[in-house]
């Protein structure tokens, strides 16, 4: 995965990140959050001088309900 993630974003693709996803930042690496997940695909995007979506961006992209439309 560590590979995939920066080939697909280079690509043009969407990604997504977290522990259901991936447990490992690295080889023999266990993340500890989420979030230490997030801030390294962020790093990633950063050098390569691009943009990451919002949570807002992210569930508009997904059409999922979030806090602003919570379900009936």
């Amino acid at each position: 995965m560590r590979f995939a993630l920066p080939l697909g974003v280079i690509m043009g693709g969407h990604i997504r990140v977290g522990l259901e996803d991936s447990l490992y930042l690295g080889r023999g690496r266990l993340a500890r959050s989420n979030a230490e997940q997030v801030a390294r695909i962020r790093r990633i995007f950063s050098e390569l001088s691009l943009d990451m979506a919002t949570p807002d961006e992210a569930r508009a992209m997904l059409d999922l309900k979030g806090r602003a439309r919570p379900a009936a």
